[in-house]
């Protein structure tokens, strides 16, 4: 195949990929309000569009429309910065998320844009990146409320970081791999009883991974960052129009990041939930199509258990939260290497 095949086919592959995905963003978000509205006894958008489904239409066109004011005292190169840092880290690392089976047209795979062998690693280190774009968007508004958002937001990602980068410690040692697919495959034989967070004995990593995500992503009950009672908005208060709508769309962006790794590493990524018991259905297309519905179906779960959590857990004092991570979490995640190191050893020995 000659390089520009190559060139033109990733081409479209990242236009299709990052349309669909900027698209979900958009709809999590409706998403998000209409069962927030639900489990507050009310009905969350129905106005535009049947069902309210044009409504995160209206939402884009109103932010792009909006005047975008630049306080007088702001640092104004970072400023400008921090909101491109964050939501371009957060569009980063679907790069290597797969979504489907090893399926190939020209060389080209068609539901992975970068198969790396250390695909784990780059996705906890452009996450880790992003918390640049807070961090200096608190700093640059020359804001009170700003600045103290994003101090809290550096601690809590530093806390939380660790605690959820070794709660992965245990996948990758079951699965002998860094690379996301492998670690997929090894989940693939019997269903289930194969996912890591069952048969992999991993639901005590499942568990700080899950709480770890929430803080990572600034989401309640640990949105300290932006809390509205104690910081007007947190470390996007100085900025509005297309600049806050990118701090926005990052948040959800991570939100979606966080659920595919979850279903990825714990629940068996695009891999059916019954494994070889059921027999191979429909020509090639209906095989091509059915993980990637598969591997849809558990990420919208982890999205509707995010806004199910928001909708009735209240938030967390920062004490609470920068204790509950280095007291609770660390210890646990550390004691869950141990207990799986041993239980590896014993199954091999």
């Amino acid at each position: 195949m000659s390089l520009l095949v190559f060139f033109l086919l990733s081409i479209v592959k990242i236009a299709v990929v990052l349309v669909i995905f900027l698209t979900a963003v958009a709809y999590t978000v409706l998403l998000e309000r209409k069962v927030v509205g639900r489990i507050q006894n009310r009905w969350g958008p129905s106005r535009v569009g049947p069902f309210g489904l044009l409504q995160p239409l209206a939402d884009g066109i109103k932010l792009f429309l909006k005047e975008d004011l630049l306080p007088t005292a702001v640092y104004r190169p970072l400023y400008i910065a921090a909101p491109i840092i964050a939501l371009a880290c957060s569009l980063l690392s679907i790069s290597v998320v797969p979504f489907g089976a090893d399926i190939r047209y020209k060389g080209v795979d068609l539901f992975q844009i970068a198969d790396l062998n250390i695909g784990l690693l780059v996705i906890l280190g452009v996450t880790s990146i992003g918390v640049y774009g807070i961090a200096l968007s608190g700093w640059s508004s020359n804001n009170k409320y700003s600045l103290l958002g994003s101090l809290r937001a550096s601690a809590q990602l530093i806390s939380y970081e660790l605690a959820l980068g070794l709660s992965l410690v245990g996948v990758v040692m079951r699965a002998g791999s860094l690379r996301l697919r492998d670690i997929v495959n090894i989940q693939a034989p019997h269903g289930m009883l194969s996912w890591n967070v069952f048969g992999g004995l991993q639901f005590v990593a499942f568990f700080i991974y899950l709480m770890a995500a929430y803080a990572e992503t600034n989401r309640a009950p640990f949105d300290l960052p932006e809390a509205e009672s104690e910081l007007t908005a947190g470390y996007h208060t100085e900025y509005s129009s297309m600049k806050f709508a990118m701090f926005f769309m990052a948040e959800y962006a991570n939100m979606i990041t966080v659920s595919c790794v979850a279903t990825l590493l714990f629940f068996g990524g695009w891999t059916s939930p019954f494994g070889n018991l059921l027999p191979a259905v429909g020509g090639p297309v209906v095989q091509a199509l059915l993980p990637v519905f598969w591997f849809v179906l558990k990420v919208f779960f982890f999205l509707f258990l995010y806004i199910w959590v928001r909708g009735t857990l209240p938030r967390f004092r920062y004490d609470q939260l920068m204790g509950f991570g280095w007291k609770f979490l660390l210890p646990v995640a550390i004691a869950n290497i141990i207990f799986t190191s041993l239980w590896l050893a014993f199954r091999a020995g």
